[in-house]
């Protein structure tokens, strides 16, 4: 059984940071790519970034240059330093991470949210 914990979010000023944290537990399991998505209240989930278990990073147009997404292997945690924060980036982000169980179809699997709130 894989268990995400999202610590992380709140609220901010336009400009500033928050650090979101994502951690997986459990075990009998390896993690492949690990990620975050975010949504609005009335918009559609969207991918803000992901990375590879090697660390190579993909980030959405929209928060290229303003954060960065990180991981620990060994401590299976994926984290998103968020910056230059902007009201539109005001959403419930999830983090999602590819769980691999030898000899088993890899199955991604999602953290509860967190709020992420971003005043003028």
């Amino acid at each position: 059984q894989v268990q995400l914990v999202e610590s992380g979010g709140g609220l901010v000023q336009t400009g500033g940071s928050l650090r979101l944290s994502c951690a997986a537990s459990g075990s009998g399991f390896s993690i492949g790519f690990m990620g975050w998505y975010r949504q609005a209240p009335g918009k559609q989930r969207e991918l803000v970034g992901s990375i590879t278990r090697g660390g190579r990073t993909n980030y959405a147009d929209f928060v290229k240059g303003r954060f960065t997404i990180s991981r620990d292997n060994a401590k299976s945690t994926v984290s998103l330093q968020m910056n230059s924060l902007k009201p539109e980036d005001t959403a419930v982000y999830y983090c999602n991470v590819q769980v691999i169980v030898k000899y088993y179809t890899p199955q991604e699997y999602w953290g509860q949210g967190t709020q992420v709130t971003v005043s003028s």
